[in-house]
């Protein structure tokens, strides 16, 4: 436990009707009782207290507050945790904290309070990251994955993981220091079976990846097509309101607009792009560009187009330049006639899911939605599988420890000495432990805490 003891408001920066002072350290109650003034005369543990924040050089009240004391290890960052609950004033919040310091306290880092509940194993470094998730989700989904990795479901799997390692390396280790003894020989055959097992459990977390990335950050998505296909009317029925100016007039929307959203409870940051086409207009050329690079930038492409006319260059042009990626192609404006079918675009983009719709009519609308719930999960991860990987570090641990587990396989299958074997069994090891903190660098860990706000 540090002897510094930390300061920082806990909460948002702007106006509110309550604003939270944050104190942590071992001298967190000493400060509060040369601040506050508790009109029961006496502070209680774990119990709120009212009564005012008075500046002890002049006896000035600063404000009247409710603070409670949460004596260590029974707290956020088990030390000795003090909350002051002031108005939501910026003055009052800003006042509050100069005390503070001016007490004993010191400036918290950003997330030193987390830091500190991870140093003193409150919480594994994969819970501690888990509370960025949770302070930034955008949908219930996004909520329930982060409280299920704050709890510790996913620490828990990477920790089964490290206990199936340990028996490998404890006989592998046997095995090699001992060969003389009267102990059990490791046989080749049973060490591809126990390694290939951990290789894969990992894989299976592995595979959850692409699902928890879009569920964490958000399914990135371009609406694209040439002029006056009905781009914006689109977006405008999936965002449930006016976003985009709709008219009769080709390339009205002359810039990419963009929207976080949900569908189907999947966090979505949809673009509408300007219409792709050939144009001396100097203003149309960079929306153009900044569609292109929009498009490129997607996890997912809806290719819009107007069933009532005969393909065009225009259209083809997009269709070139989608490749490989994943598209969702919209006929649209089905209600004025039907000159585009579903064979001719397969044709064009082999695999593409084709939808009819009539985004003014609302048809097609419910059955994209279905596309985009689908294409998320991919039959991968079911819609209630709460563990799910979301964090990029720890997606590329898991991948290391994969290929440490692939090599390992590989050289007992060519039944290498098992000296070689242990090194990159304990490789994967390592990496596993660097995802829960256990062997994270001290660089590693600042690192991980320096994308925490102040106060948390």
């Amino acid at each position: 436990m540090r002897e510094d003891t930390i300061a920082a408001i806990a909460t948002a920066a702007g106006e509110g009707g309550i604003g939270i002072v944050r104190i942590s350290g071992e001298n967190a109650l000493d400060i509060l009782k040369k601040i506050f003034e508790p009109a029961s005369k006496s502070i209680k543990n774990r119990m709120l207290s009212y009564g005012h924040i008075i500046n002890p050089e002049n006896g000035k009240i600063i404000d009247e507050v409710m603070s409670v004391y949460m004596k260590g290890p029974h707290s956020y960052t088990a030390e000795d945790v003090v909350e002051i609950q002031c108005h939501g004033s910026s003055v009052s919040l800003r006042k509050i904290l100069e005390l503070a310091l001016k007490n004993g306290a010191r400036l918290a880092e950003r997330g030193e309070f987390t830091k500190r509940a991870f140093l003193n194993g409150r919480l594994d470094l994969s819970q501690a990251e888990a509370v960025i998730d949770l302070i930034k989700a955008k949908t219930d989904r996004t909520f329930d994955v982060a409280m299920n990795q704050l709890e510790g479901i996913f620490s828990d799997r990477i920790r089964k993981i490290r206990e199936n390692l340990v028996d490998i390396l404890v006989n592998l280790t046997v095995n090699i220091d001992y060969p003389d003894e009267d102990i059990e020989e490791i046989t080749y055959e049973k060490l591809e079976a126990d390694i290939y097992s951990v290789e894969r459990n990992i894989r299976k977390l592995l595979d959850t990846a692409d699902t928890g990335r879009i569920i964490r950050e958000g399914l990135r998505v371009s609406i694209v097509g040439k002029p006056n296909v009905g781009k914006s009317s689109l977006m405008n029925a999936l965002i449930g309101q006016s976003r985009a100016i709709v008219t009769d007039i080709p390339g009205t929307t002359r810039d990419t607009i963009e929207e976080s959203i949900s569908i189907r409870n999947i966090p979505v940051v949809l673009t509408d792009t300007a219409g792709i086409h050939s144009t001396d207009d100097l203003i149309e050329q960079i929306g153009i560009e900044k569609s292109k690079e929009a498009f490129n930038n997607s996890d997912l492409v809806i290719l819009m187009i107007d069933a009532s006319s005969a393909l065009e260059e225009e259209d083809f042009e997009i269709i070139r330049h989608t490749g490989d990626r994943r598209v969702i192609v919209l006929l649209n404006k089905q209600d004025k006639g039907s000159e585009v079918h579903k064979d001719e675009i397969h044709i064009k983009i082999p695999g593409a899911v084709v939808i009819e719709s009539s985004v003014t009519q609302g048809d097609g609308i419910s059955r994209l939605e279905d596309e985009i719930e689908n294409m998320v999960y991919g039959g991968q991860v079911s819609q209630g599988e709460n563990l799910l990987v979301t964090n990029v570090r720890h997606k590329n641990l898991l991948e290391e420890g994969k290929k440490c587990l692939e090599d390992a396989l590989e050289m007992v299958r060519i039944r290498e000495p098992l000296e070689f074997i242990e090194i990159d069994v304990n490789r994967c090891y390592e990496a596993m432990g660097e995802i829960i903190g256990e062997t994270a660098t001290s660089d590693i860990i600042d690192k991980v805490f320096e994308r925490f706000c102040l106060g948390k």
